[in-house]
C-alpha cells in the first residue's frame, strides 16, 4: 500500500521524502537497521480494536504499551488486532501499518514517548519503507489525528 501513502503525501509536496529499503523494515530492529538509526527512532505503529472501531498508536521504537495507562486513557483493557484484520481494516497489511492514508473511521493517537526526539522514523504502508518526520510533522500529516496520548511505558534504565 505504499502507493496510497505516496498518492496521499502527493497534496504536501512530500511523497519525495519517503525511504524505500532493497531490505525489509518491517519490525522496529529491522527499521533501525535498515535506516541506521537507534530503535527507539522508530514510530512503530501499534493497532487496537477500540470503542467498537480501530485505533492506531504510534510509538517510539523501544516503548511497550502499559495496560493501566491505556485501559485509564480508552477506557477498556488493550486488545491488539489480529494480523488478519489489519489490512481491510486499517488499509495497510501487518508490517507496513502506519498513521498515513487509513480508512475513514482508524484514529490515529501519537504517543508521548516520541516527543523526546527531534525526528523519528514510521512506516509508509509497506514492509521496505520509512519517513523521517518531527513529532510536530507526524502530527499534522497523521490521517485522521485523534490526539497525544500518554499509554506507554519506556525501558527502565540499566545506570
Amino acid at each position: 500500500m505504499i502507493e496510497k501513502v505516496k498518492e496521499y503525501f502527493k497534496q504536501y509536496d512530500m511523497e519525495g521524502k519517503i525511504l524505500e529499503f532493497s531490505e525489509s523494515s518491517a519490525t522496529v530492529a529491522l527499521a533501525a537497521h535498515a535506516l541506521g538509526c537507534e530503535p527507539c527512532r522508530i514510530a512503530k505503529t501499534l493497532s487496537f480494536y477500540v470503542g467498537g472501531g480501530v485505533a492506531l498508536v504510534v510509538c517510539a521504537g523501544d516503548a511497550k504499551v502499559d495496560n493501566a495507562k491505556f485501559k485509564q486513557y480508552f477506557g477498556e483493557k488493550a486488545k491488539m488486532l489480529k494480523p488478519e484484520d489489519a489490512e481491510p481494516l486499517i488499509g495497510h497489511a501487518v508490517g507496513g501499518v502506519c498513521p498515513f492514508a487509513v480508512n475513514g473511521g482508524v484514529r490515529v493517537y501519537l504517543d508521548e514517548s516520541l516527543k523526546r526526539f527531534d525526528t523519528v522514523f514510521p512506516a509508509c504502508g509497506s514492509s521496505n519503507s520509512a519517513i523521517e518526520l518531527t513529532p510536530a510533522e507526524l502530527e499534522k500529516y497523521s490521517t485522521n489525528f485523534a490526539g497525544w496520548a500518554d499509554v506507554c511505558k519506556l525501558p527502565v534504565s540499566e545506570n
